[in-house]
């Protein structure tokens, strides 16, 4: 169904020729809440609130692209710790975000995405790939380390990222803030 705009515009809102990513977007992204709650979450053995960086620049950003920090918290790399954080997050009735940073290497300790994993109800692949492949952009063939995933559970949309400012920096402009709105939106439908 095509929708007029008054001029040349396309029913995904872009002018013949014109191919930017967002003006490719969906038109219920209209439908998608400006604002988004979210709750982030650091997952280090080493850091505090004030050293970590990561998770400072979650917020910083989501803070600056007019979303609110519901809630902060640093987590032991642990399973059980993490579960219990991402739970918590899922239980508080005024998010509609999660994001958790580390934990996603392939060391040992790097348990996040299969701790989170099993919470999601439906799993949002081309994130964790299109993470690699800009990631690859960047760092080369060291990015297919990233285990990145996102997903969402019960009616909020979930992200697990690395930790490192990077990363972070590079998750959050590319994917995140582009599209948080928009999965938060689709997160509450329901059939």
């Amino acid at each position: 169904m095509a929708h007029s705009h008054g001029d040349d515009r396309s029913e995904h809102g872009a002018s013949e020729g014109e191919h930017s990513p967002r003006s490719h977007g969906h038109h219920h992204r209209s439908a998608a809440p400006e604002s988004v709650a979210a709750a982030v979450i650091t997952v280090s053995d080493t850091r505090t609130l004030e050293t970590d960086t990561g998770g400072a620049l979650v917020a910083q950003m989501l803070t600056e692209a007019g979303h609110t920090v519901a809630a902060r918290e640093i987590v032991k790399d642990e399973g059980d710790a993490i579960r219990a954080a991402a739970q918590k997050a899922l239980d508080t009735d005024d998010v509609q975000a999660v994001v958790l940073t580390g934990g996603t290497g392939v060391a040992p300790r790097d348990v996040t995405p299969e701790s989170v994993e099993p919470l999601l109800e439906r799993t949002v692949p081309g994130f964790g790939e299109l993470f690699r492949m800009l990631s690859y952009e960047d760092i080369g063939s060291a990015a297919l380390l990233s285990r990145a995933v996102a997903g969402l559970a019960r009616g909020k949309v979930v992200f697990v990222i690395p930790g490192s400012r990077g990363a972070v920096g590079l998750a959050m402009e590319k994917l995140i803030l582009p599209e948080i709105g928009h999965l938060a939106g689709e997160a509450v439908k329901t059939r």
